[in-house]
């Protein structure tokens, strides 16, 4: 029942670029955040859904927003079928800008549907904005529009200009600043903000992930495709999964989302979110089709977290905090760090956070406890438990962790 080192089944890496975009004093005011398939690309390689998905999950369910941005706005790309409403946004507008790719065909749906996305209070950036291009109807929704100054966009700039300044809102964004005479340009015209290499190249973020199974969330997709979704089924399904229950917690933790109160179990967390809010997530996660953890050592993981949860009133420590706080040593060690780093990204109570880091209160000599019995050390539980009662707590464990994985 031990938790076995990581290995490349059991793990894999997520990334996620930022490249600053600085204001004319130069502050960096916002970050766009890029897909990058390898902690060495140095292009993106890709700007579809698909990648738009993985930037999205992996920067606020991997990272957490706070660590790759701050309190600074963040510029995402957005394809045709998230600005249709085809795939959910799981996020809210207060520090998310939507980048318009400037391959998507501007027509009356996404006219439309970006029309809807103002109203709902996002803000909008045109990407790569070229005269002519049919991206002149989304002007008036626009709050930044970003010219490409390194690909000749110079040419038609006068008519630019004079169509965003018809719009006082919005700020111009100088992207592909990659020389002095670029920079020259933008002082030239005030343009308000400035991107591109010769101010900064994009930053790779490259974190240790371990990935949702791929069955778990379709169950949830399709739990929460009733309109009278049953909450406790809801929460069954994700706490049968480390690593999508991980996703639930950074979710909750997100600045997006500002969650009011800290929370100590996953019911909790699911409250906080919301089934709509879960409901989008769930989605966006069967996009982001990733390499799976080995059953294995999901098993070993929730029978940890449920042999935390049995023990619990015996050691005055309340159930549901003991299992988060198991679960939460039990991906510490799939990914290798310590459960007070982990601990650091989730919204997690005082208690559960104390027990993690310090290993202090009831719930950190149950925890204590159990990975002593876990090295095995038997007489760690004995003293609590006879032995046969100690047998059928641990049996229970490991039958419900086997129950709650998904059928081959």
């Amino acid at each position: 029942m031990l938790i076995h080192p990581p290995s490349s089944s059991a793990t894999h890496h997520v990334h996620v670029a930022r490249q600053p975009i600085f204001d004319r004093e130069g502050d960096v005011v916002a970050y766009e955040l890029l897909f990058r398939g390898a902690m060495d690309a140095v292009e993106a390689g890709r700007r579809d859904s698909f990648a738009t998905s993985q930037v999205i999950v992996n920067a606020f369910t991997e990272f957490g927003l706070d660590e790759v941005v701050g309190d600074r706005t963040c510029f995402i790309n957005m394809t045709r079928e998230f600005l249709l409403g085809n795939l959910p946004l799981p996020f809210g507008p207060e520090q998310v800008v939507v980048e318009v790719l400037e391959s998507v065909t501007v027509d009356d749906a996404v006219v439309a549907g970006v029309t809807a996305l103002v109203d709902a209070g996002y803000r909008i950036a045109l990407d790569d904005f070229v005269w002519g291009s049919g991206h002149e109807r989304l002007i008036p929704l626009a709050s930044y529009v970003k010219l490409d100054l390194l690909n000749g966009v110079t040419e038609h700039i006068d008519d630019i200009l004079a169509a965003c300044r018809a719009h006082p809102g919005i700020q111009i964004v100088a992207e592909g600043l990659e020389t002095l005479e670029h920079l020259a340009l933008s002082n030239k015209y005030g343009f308000e903000l400035r991107q591109g290499y010769v101010l900064s190249r994009p930053q790779v973020m490259t974190a240790v992930s371990v990935s949702p199974s791929r069955l778990h969330r379709l169950e949830l997709v399709g739990a929460l495709s009733d309109g009278d979704a049953d909450i406790e089924h809801v929460v069954r399904i994700i706490q049968s999964d480390p690593a999508l229950t991980m996703r639930v917690l950074r979710a909750s933790n997100s600045a997006a989302v500002s969650p009011a109160s800290r929370i100590s179990s996953i019911r909790q967390a699911v409250v906080m979110l919301g089934l709509d809010q879960i409901r989008r997530w769930a989605m966006l996660m069967v996009v982001d089709d990733v390499a799976e953890t080995t059953e294995a050592q999901l098993v070993e993981a929730l029978t940890r977290s449920r042999l935390c949860m049995n023990l619990a009133p015996t050691f005055g420590a309340d159930p549901d905090a003991a299992f988060v706080a198991g679960l939460v040593t039990a991906v510490a060690a799939l990914l290798a760090v310590t459960p007070a780093m982990l601990a650091q990204h989730l919204p997690l109570t005082d208690e559960i956070e104390v027990a993690l880091a310090r290993g202090a209160g009831a719930l950190g000599r149950l925890l204590r406890t159990v990975e002593a019995y876990q090295r095995g050390d038997v007489g760690a539980l004995a003293e609590r438990y006879s032995g046969s009662d100690l047998t059928r707590t641990v049996m229970e464990a490991m039958r419900w962790s086997h129950a709650a994985m998904p059928a081959a």
